[in-house]
């Protein structure tokens, strides 16, 4: 079971933080489906001291959420254990994580994410700051490396371990790779061999088959899923089910898809209001039609669409239609 500080989970899946993706909406979607942990999209630390109004709205936490993982990402140690003061008392989240592999120019720029990676000094002198400033535990969320000859992965996770974090979530890839080639979970092992506190691996996780894989191969105590579960929260579900029992769940039906995805729709309006929401929805709508057959009419459609009762119809229009479909192929079967 994947335990931090004194948070333990009930299982050891966890949802990535993803930006622009993972707020409450979407991480309250996902939890129903059984993920042990999830995490906030990562905020930053001047933003909070600055009280942007977006970004105390990101900072909202529904509590059936819990637990749940709050991510601060900065270049300087002042604000960032400013912020993360701001996150210790005003939230209700369990756990305080720092970003550490977000390879965006203009948040390298800021001397943040991805940019520590360099340097495993300025990563024990940040974490080991906020670590002594907050009462929640703090992780840290990284990258392998910043490129093929910088790849200090053993001696940050030793910093961040030294430091008081309390867990690393290690993507097996690096700064230049971004989303690119392949995620190299040998260097997670050796991270997993290296530090005594909780590894989570994260990169390259697509299927139930490739969770269980990497627990085995590296040893992990938590698999960490992000891209695969965009549009797609079954993927949580059939995950924790598959390790827990080795039974593979089937994939949902267009309708079970589009249900989610109106309850998906509607949450986002609770908390952004409809114009806002609509318009955020129409690249999850695309994430939740994948593997829909005849989905290209429909999404560039809802990408045109700017009210809720246009989305829902044209939604259930294509559950109608792709059940009619199944109908005909079961009578000629």
């Amino acid at each position: 079971m994947l335990k931090i500080g004194d948070i333990t989970m009930k299982n050891q899946v966890v949802l990535a933080p993803m930006a622009g993706v993972c707020n409450a909406a979407f991480r309250l979607t996902v939890k129903e489906f059984g993920a042990g942990l999830v995490c906030a999209e990562m905020v930053s630390d001047k933003a909070i001291l600055y009280k942007n109004a977006k970004t105390m709205g990101m900072l909202y936490i529904d509590e059936r959420e819990k637990p749940l993982s709050l991510q601060i990402f900065g270049g300087e140690k002042d604000t960032l254990v400013e912020a993360a003061k701001f996150v210790d008392k005003n939230t209700t989240a369990d756990i305080i994580d720092i970003n550490m592999g977000c390879p965006v120019p203009k948040i390298i720029k800021c001397d943040a994410g991805a940019r520590w990676l360099l340097d495993p000094n300025k990563i024990y002198e940040m974490v080991s700051a906020v670590v002594d400033a907050v009462d929640k535990p703090v992780t840290v969320k990284m990258r392998i490396g910043w490129d093929d000859e910088h790849i200090f992965a053993i001696e940050n996770a030793r910093a961040i371990e030294r430091a008081g974090g309390q867990a690393v979530a290690v993507h097996g890839r690096t700064r230049v790779q971004m989303y690119e080639g392949h995620a190299d979970w040998n260097v997670i092992k050796q991270v997993k061999d290296s530090v005594s506190i909780p590894v989570i691996g994260n990169g390259d996780v697509e299927t139930p088959q490739d969770a269980k894989r990497m627990l085995e191969e590296t040893g992990v105590d938590g698999v960490m899923i992000g891209r695969a579960a965009l549009g797609n929260p079954w993927m949580i579900y059939r995950t924790v089910h598959y390790l827990e029992t080795g039974e593979l769940v089937g994939e949902p039906s267009v309708r079970e898809k589009m249900d989610v995805c109106k309850l998906h729709l509607d949450r986002l309006i609770d908390l952004k209001g409809e114009n806002v929401a609509v318009r955020e929805m129409r690249k999850h709508a695309a994430w939740y039609l994948k593997g829909i057959r005849g989905n290209a009419i429909v999404r560039n459609a809802i990408n045109e669409c700017t009210s809720r009762l246009d989305l829902v119809n044209l939604v259930d229009n294509l559950v109608e239609e792709s059940e009619q479909k199944e109908a005909m192929n079961f009578q000629v079967g």
